[in-house]
């Protein structure tokens, strides 16, 4: 009986196997059907509905989607043709570069001529072409080109020492973005009166130096000085916003040639937070500013030592030739004696960003590169204030950043000026020129904060408000509220200002004890503001503090000094 029993429990047993093994294997090829049926579904996704489904922080860093066509048939007819071009281009692009390169050349050099020039056997591969929608009367289209060429380039230098120096520029490597406009369009063929062409970006330009028979070495600061002019004369000569203007038909063309279109005042306030470089002590922190990068454009600030938080409140102004497509770069680093710098962190931000005529407050988060838009570091923040005023542009606003070199830190004035008109006593009219002198009383109500950080024991404090104007020292301060952390004042407070461009109303936060003070934290406003809108309130986060925030309210009552000139 029990053997028979054993015999119905194995047979169930190996039944119950065998269905349960079936039933995996089902799930298990279900799964592989619905693996398959979802690889299949991404093989048809398209890049818009991709973007549906992720966010751009989900991608890769190396995944782009580009709009731009390939160029695989230009690129085999090119290699063709190359050495007829090599042949034809290469007198052109000689005789076309020398008078710049004489243009930018160094003044430690006497000359700076080509001795040979050729384009090498290796043609440039264009990588992509895209037409761009910008709603000009035109046609305007972008070609992405990488060149990794042989060519035989020779510097002869001649220095002012008798030195002849024959300079090899070997192993050059350049990937770009060029600009070709096609305007204005007309009914005659071929259909556009002219073609302007820029490098519209420049991603990669890396070449070497090397003395043919002698050493860069040998002359010291040769190397860099003749790098250095090659890139300026690329970045000025080529480099969009410049431009070329090739006429196809006959007509005037000079609105197409590049201009000047107004200028942007930058205001360079503070740095926060920055991230130190040096092993013993703090950094000494410098800005470099640029619209364009040309050593002569470009704009370096103080520098400040020992500071993670520096304040600079310098002024900088800057010619704009294209607003749509310029952008303001700033750059901090740490002053390293005789040492190169060492950069902390750069920003940069569009001037499209701007309203013309309206100064634009703004803290820019530092990064390492421009380029890689995913840096999560913390490098710090520099505040900036920014105004750009279009030329011809006449609304009323006065410009608060722009000053009178040749007048005392009292007489800064406003570069737009109030035209006046006297009588002689024989009855003509005398033109004055009157200017206004930037001086008056400030009103500052300290009404409240809100969510101060705890400086006590019991979690409390007993905040008061340290009121300084940085440029006159001037001090002032609140009457201390115990035991709060969301403290209400509603004191003014009125400084005589004798420079409002210029100075700075700086609030500091402290903890009143009995046997000393505690810091928790400060504001750092400039005056441009209040200067342009006369009155305002709003409220300010403290810096160097965990938490809390200031309520203000700040007035300005002008008290002008008039200087006529006749």
């Amino acid at each position: 009986m029990s053997f028979v029993l054993g015999v119905v429990f194995g047979i169930a047993f190996g039944l119950a196997i065998i269905v349960a093994f079936v039933k995996s294997e089902n799930a298990r090829s279900k799964q592989r059907t619905d693996l398959a049926s979802g690889i299949a579904a991404f093989a048809r996704m398209t890049v818009e509905d991709s973007r549906k489904i992720f966010t751009p922080e989900q991608y890769p860093s190396w995944v782009v989607f580009s709009n731009q066509q390939k160029l695989a048939w230009l690129n085999s007819h090119l290699e063709k043709i190359w050495p007829y071009v090599d042949e034809a281009a290469s007198e052109l692009v000689k005789s076309s570069v020398e008078p710049i390169l004489e243009q930018y050349r160094p003044v430690i050099l006497a000359s700076l001529k080509f001795s040979k020039f050729t384009l090498g056997t290796v043609a440039p591969q264009f990588t992509g072409i895209s037409i761009i929608e910008d709603g000009s009367e035109g046609i305007t289209m972008e070609v992405e080109m990488q060149w990794d060429g042989n060519p035989s380039i020779i510097l002869d230098i001649m220095t002012y020492v008798g030195v002849a120096l024959p300079v090899q520029v070997k192993n050059i490597g350049f990937t770009g973005i060029f600009r070709l406009i096609f305007r204005p369009l007309v009914d005659e063929f071929p259909c556009f009166g002219a073609v302007c062409y820029s490098l519209r970006q420049k991603k990669k330009l890396d070449f070497t130096l090397k003395v043919i028979g002698g050493d860069m070495t040998a002359i010291p600061g040769l190397s860099d000085a003749i790098e250095g002019t090659i890139r300026d004369a690329v970045e000025d000569s080529i480099t969009w916003p410049v431009r070329k203007v090739i006429p196809i038909l006959p007509g005037d063309y000079s609105d197409l040639e590049l201009k000047p279109t107004g200028v942007l005042e930058v205001k360079l306030v503070q740095a926060k937070e920055l991230t130190n470089k040096d092993l013993i002590g703090k950094s000494d922190p410098f800005a470099v500013l640029y619209v364009r990068p040309l050593r002569d454009r470009m704009k370096k600030s103080k520098i400040i030592n020992n500071d993670l938080n520096p304040i600079w409140n310098e002024h900088f102004e800057f010619v704009v030739e294209d607003p749509l497509t310029q952008h303001l770069v700033v750059k901090i680093y740490d002053d390293e004696g005789l040492q190169s710098a060492e950069l902390i962190g750069c920003a940069h931000i569009c001037l499209n960003e701007l309203e013309p005529g309206k100064v634009k407050d703004i803290w820019l988060k530092l990064v390492k590169d421009l380029e890689i838009q995913r840096d999560q570091k913390n490098r710090g923040q520099v505040h900036l204030e920014l105004l750009y005023c279009p030329n011809g542009m006449n609304n009323g606003l006065s410009n608060p950043f722009s000053q009178n070199e040749s007048m005392t830190s009292l007489e800064r004035v406003l570069k737009n000026s109030a035209e006046g008109k006297e009588v002689s006593p024989n009855g003509s009219e005398i033109n004055n020129r009157r200017e206004v002198i930037v001086r008056g009383v400030l009103s500052v109500t300290v009404v409240s904060a809100d969510d101060l950080p705890p400086a006590d024991i019991g979690g409390k404090a007993d905040p008061y408000v340290v009121l300084i104007m940085k440029k006159a020292q001037i001090k002032n301060k609140t009457r201390v509220v115990n035991e709060s952390l969301n403290p209400v004042w509603n004191q003014t407070f009125d400084f005589v200002v004798e420079d409002g461009l210029h100075d700075m109303l700086m609030l500091e936060v402290w903890d009143h004890d009995t046997f000393g003070k505690d810091f928790m934290g400060r504001c750092i406003l400039t005056l441009t503001r209040v200067l342009m809108e006369g009155e305002y309130k709003d409220t300010y986060e403290l810096a160097e503090a965990k938490s809390g925030k200031l309520n203000l309210h700040l007035k300005w009552n002008p008290q002008p000094i008039y200087r006529d000139y006749q």
